[in-house]
């Protein structure tokens, strides 16, 4: 499996612009061979931003690859920005991707 990871750092008052973006996207993972799972995920707040993490799994870092060069990645990210065009951001998403090395589940886990 390979995880990819998209850190963003919100400005202060800006989350709930930030997460209507991401509640009211298209997102076109779904269509996506390969795609296993998505997370968007709140971190801590700092003075001066609050720290989100969007998450996706996907069966194998090929399978990520073909999204990021296909049609359905360009419209997904088309609006990926805030619509009154002030930045939500300090500085880019930073992005890291890795390769799973080891998993473990408990058989009975709950979602």
């Amino acid at each position: 499996m390979f995880i990819a990871m998209n850190r963003f750092e919100v400005k202060k008052g800006a989350e709930s612009a930030f997460e209507n973006a991401w509640a009211t996207r298209e997102s076109y993972l779904g269509a996506m061979a390969g795609f296993v799972e998505f997370h968007l995920l709140k971190g801590p707040e700092l003075d001066d931003h609050t720290l989100y993490s969007s998450h996706t799994v996907w069966v194998d870092k090929a399978a990520f690859e073909a999204w990021t060069r296909s049609e359905e990645f360009r419209r997904a990210h088309a609006r990926a920005d805030n619509r009154t065009g002030e930045s939500l951001y300090l500085g880019h998403p930073k992005f890291e991707g890795f390769e799973v090395i080891q998993t473990e589940r408990k058989a009975s886990a709950a979602a």
